[in-house]
């Protein structure tokens, strides 16, 4: 059994992230000492665990939310897990794109060869005017 702060040294998360996490449900709530003190078992480790390394890969809670679902459902098929990894790539992907769009554009303000004064500043217009971007970001 472990103390809060124990599971929040072996899982890396705050304290306060894991009660967060158990007000929403996503984990149980633990048995409890005589003096009230939280003791979470091996199944709370691991589900934490579980939870870190779904939000560190980017996924918002509500897929997370379905992934436990599927975890408790024996003999399913695993095609939900399959399909929240896809739309979740799907959209890594869509924001990369978008960075890498913004990249190329702030690198082509920032290469500007301006050498006026703030009042005629070529990067401050470039910042002012949407409009002449290149491409759409």
């Amino acid at each position: 059994m472990f103390s809060i702060g124990e599971l929040a040294a072996r899982t890396g998360l705050k304290v306060q992230t894991i009660r967060w996490y158990e007000g929403q449900g996503l984990i149980e709530e633990p048995a409890r000492t005589e003096g009230g003190q939280r003791r979470y078992d091996e199944e709370g480790l691991r589900r934490l665990a579980f939870i870190k390394h779904a939000r560190d890969l980017g996924l918002p809670l509500d897929s997370v939310r379905a992934l436990i679902a599927l975890q408790g459902r024996e003999g399913a098929p695993c095609d939900g897990a399959h399909r929240i990894a896809a739309e979740h790539l799907e959209a890594l992907r869509e924001r990369i794109a978008r960075l890498q769009r913004l990249e190329a554009e702030l690198a082509r303000i920032a290469a500007i060869d301006d050498a006026g004064e703030a009042g005629n500043c070529r990067v401050l217009d470039a910042f002012a005017d949407h409009g002449a971007c290149r491409a759409p970001h």
